[in-house]
């Protein structure tokens, strides 16, 4: 089958190859045919080493299509259900999963970099070859991946792929984090850090939860721009934020929503949120990007710093929303797809993420 291959951390380019194999199936696993799979920043943070992933890895987190085998032991999954990948998969036994906090559980994490592929061998795996883990245990731009049953959520079957693809991760967590952390009250004022698509998702979410004031900041002037056919009220040049932020009742924001993971916007955010407001953390940062705060300004202004991961809320629950929400008309999950590739040309859709270009770009995969 074919998948693309980063075989260096720091590399640009993927390698797209003809001669990959899903490997690894067995009991409790799944073996899922892919049909889109769309691109995140993400994917490019653990191709520069932002986010630690082993490599050589095939990219892609945000997936979707159709189960064609489940091993022994998966009795809740059957062939044939359309599905979504989750990256970050609950184990369903610690101590976040039995307080209903299992999108926290880290178990997963322990699969890192263990072989999902196998490429470069010869007929009946003669001549050696390479393995090849799959990002943070999924790996979708391939067009077959195995995976840990509880990597895969059910999804309606008339949900389109590409749009299933979506909310694998960035739907998800802009909206989650509006709904589920922040809890945007009718009438607040937001403004969101960041018009990519996790930024673009919590406009939506802030747009649903009533917000009456929706400012979207970021410096080019096109993705802000963008923003507005999805609920912003304003665009901001990020050197605009501080005065407007002044003038609003409060001298700021209800809330501020970072959505690109740097030290430097998250204080901007700070500095934007009015005495008492929050500053929601859902941009996925460095290690070492430090974020720094002195003990006097967080006592006497009593700014919440609310970090959401993955929708702040268990993921079957957060799916489930965000399918309703697009039931009902009341997201655009279609009007976020600004580009579709084939796999072959995934190199295009990063070039289109790096520079800014493309919301989401979907790769289809047949």
């Amino acid at each position: 089958m074919r998948a693309a291959i980063l075989h260096e951390t720091g590399q640009e380019a993927l390698d797209v190859r003809d001669d990959v194999e899903a490997v690894g199936f067995g009991p409790g696993k799944v073996r899922v045919r892919l049909r889109a799979a769309s691109l995140c920043h993400s994917d490019l943070s653990a191709m520069s080493g932002v986010l630690p992933q082993p490599a050589p890895f095939v990219p892609g987190h945000e997936g979707a299509g159709d189960v064609v085998e489940v091993g022994e032991g998966v009795t809740d999954i059957a062939v044939g259900d359309r599905v979504v990948l989750c990256w970050m998969a609950p184990c369903g036994r610690c101590t976040h999963c039995e307080r209903g906090r299992s999108h926290l559980c880290v178990a997963s994490l322990r699969r890192l970099g263990a072989p999902g592929f196998r490429y470069g061998a010869g007929p009946n795996g003669a001549g050696g070859g390479g393995e090849a883990s799959g990002f943070y245990g999924t790996g979708t731009f391939a067009e077959e991946v195995v995976v840990e049953r509880d990597a895969v959520l059910p999804v309606p079957a008339d949900l389109p792929y590409d749009l299933a693809a979506l909310i694998g991760c960035g739907v998800t967590t802009g909206i989650g984090a509006a709904v589920h952390t922040a809890r945007v009250e009718p009438g607040a004022s937001v403004a969101v850090i960041g018009a990519g698509g996790v930024g673009v998702a919590a406009v939506q979410g802030a747009r649903v939860c009533g917000a009456g004031r929706i400012a979207v900041v970021d410096p080019v002037v096109s993705r802000r721009e963008r923003a507005l056919a999805f609920g912003a009220t304003e665009a901001l040049a990020p050197e605009e934020l501080k005065a407007v932020a002044k003038g609003l009742p409060g001298g700021g924001f209800d809330y501020v929503f970072e959505a690109v993971g740097r030290s430097a916007t998250v204080r901007a955010g700070y500095g934007a949120a009015r005495r008492g407001g929050a500053v929601v953390v859902i941009g996925a940062g460095a290690q070492d990007d430090l974020a720094s705060f002195s003990m006097g300004e967080l006592f006497f202004n009593e700014k919440r710093l609310l970090p959401s991961l993955y929708g702040g809320a268990p993921l079957t629950r957060t799916v489930a929303l965000v399918v309703e929400l697009w039931r009902a008309g009341r997201i655009d999950l279609a009007g976020m797809i600004t580009h579709r590739v084939a796999l072959a040309d995934v190199n295009d859709a990063l070039a289109q993420m790096r520079s800014g270009e493309a919301l989401r770009t979907v790769v289809t995969l047949g």
